[in-house]
């Protein structure tokens, strides 16, 4: 996530956590969903079996790709010292462009940020439109670790549609929605700018998953050629990812003020919770119903692009991996993935929601027309595109 603007009256929370959380103590609600998902991986016979696989692959597969990624975008921020807060306060006629590319860019903190800067009025509504129309969320991460070829239609896709739509509501909107009874965004707690053992720790398990993630990508049999050291590696890091999710005292972002190492471990391990979900919950229902959810998805298919947009408004990235999870799965159609995709706002509804409601529904809701019509562009024009 970038930081805000200099001059601007947003601010984020500097505060350190408390010491309770940073010293690592546990949240119970966190901790059972953590001691849930190891006693399934740990579980005798058939189930622990598939449990432990469907963990490394979500590994190997997604959360070191995830890894890098956020480790390149907070390492080239943190060096380069690049303000996009900054810029975009200054940007005038190219707000609207700019919000929608950081809206694409995989995860929710470009919106964030966006939503943040329109709360201090900094930038127009229609920003905040194009942003949130544009934004896939943490969803993106999966796509783009699963299934590339389908990202690079989705994330283009979306931040053209993201920029139309802004510069729509920026021509036709006449409804004043600007909030001068809060001006200040705390969105997380400060850790610390200097890493911890934890995320030192994380990165020497994700570098050598990243070289099992990529041999996998470019087709091998990784079991032949790295033996027991994927199931090892996979396991581990998903054990340490979610002893650091359930310590964390943030709610999902990271604060910019914290080192990029810090930001890496624990937005991977928030974003690898929601995965390991998704991958768990389709597997234990196809292998304990028996059901054949691509059929049956396929007898409601005229209504699936229009519950895809539905499901966009839920606020969080949770619903939404669950849907790319069934994309990627071949149980709904790309109509219904792009839909999704248009129509969610991610992590970045719940800052929109605090700070400005009559502006987060009033997105949420001009969002939804774009997703309809490209959703049903994509099921009646292009029914068997990316499927």
């Amino acid at each position: 996530m970038m930081t805000p603007p200099a001059d601007s009256t947003m601010a984020y929370d500097t505060t350190p956590a408390p010491l309770v959380a940073r010293l690592g103590a546990f949240r119970p609600k966190r901790l059972i969903i953590a001691m849930a998902f190891l006693a399934l991986a740990l579980w005798p016979g058939e189930l622990g079996e598939v449990t432990r696989g469907l963990m490394v692959d979500a590994y190997v597969q997604v959360s070191v790709f995830v890894a890098a990624t956020l480790l390149l975008f907070y390492g080239a921020e943190r060096l380069f010292r690049f303000n996009i807060g900054t810029a975009l306060s200054r940007a005038k006629g190219w707000q609207v462009p700019i919000a929608a590319l950081m809206g694409a860019t995989p995860g929710c903190g470009g919106a964030v940020v966006v939503v943040a800067a329109y709360s201090s009025g900094h930038v127009g509504f229609g920003a905040v439109v194009a942003t949130l129309t544009a934004t896939m969320g943490d969803a993106a991460f999966l796509l783009i670790a699963t299934r590339p070829e389908a990202a690079l239609v989705v994330l283009p896709l979306s931040f053209v549609v993201g920029i139309l739509s802004g510069w729509l509501v920026d021509r036709f909107n006449r409804v004043e929605l600007h909030s001068s009874a809060r001006q200040h965004c705390e969105i997380a707690p400060r850790l610390g700018p200097k890493a911890r053992a934890r995320d030192w720790a994380y990165l020497a398990l994700a570098l050598p998953g990243l070289v099992i993630g990529v041999s996998q990508l470019a087709m091998y049999d990784i079991d032949a050629l790295y033996g027991p050291l994927p199931l090892i590696l996979g396991l581990a890091g998903t054990a340490l990812g979610l002893a650091i999710w359930a310590s964390s005292p943030l709610q999902a972002m990271t604060n910019p003020e914290d080192g990029p190492l810090t930001r890496m471990a624990e937005e991977t391990s928030f974003i690898s919770v929601w995965v390991i979900g998704a991958y768990l919950a389709y597997d234990y229902i196809v292998m304990f119903t028996g059901l054949d959810l691509e059929q049956l998805f396929a007898t409601v298919a005229p209504v699936l692009p229009l519950v895809a947009v539905l499901i966009g408004f839920v606020p969080g990235c949770g619903p939404q991996v669950l849907v790319a999870t069934l994309y990627i799965n071949g149980v709904i159609p790309f109509s219904s993935l792009i839909a999704n995709a248009i129509s969610n706002d991610g992590d970045a509804l719940f800052p929109a929601i605090a700070l400005n409601p009559k502006a987060a529904v009033l997105a949420t809701a001009y969002s939804a027309v774009p997703a309809l019509i490209v959703g049903y562009g994509f099921y009646l024009l292009a029914p068997g595109f990316m499927n």
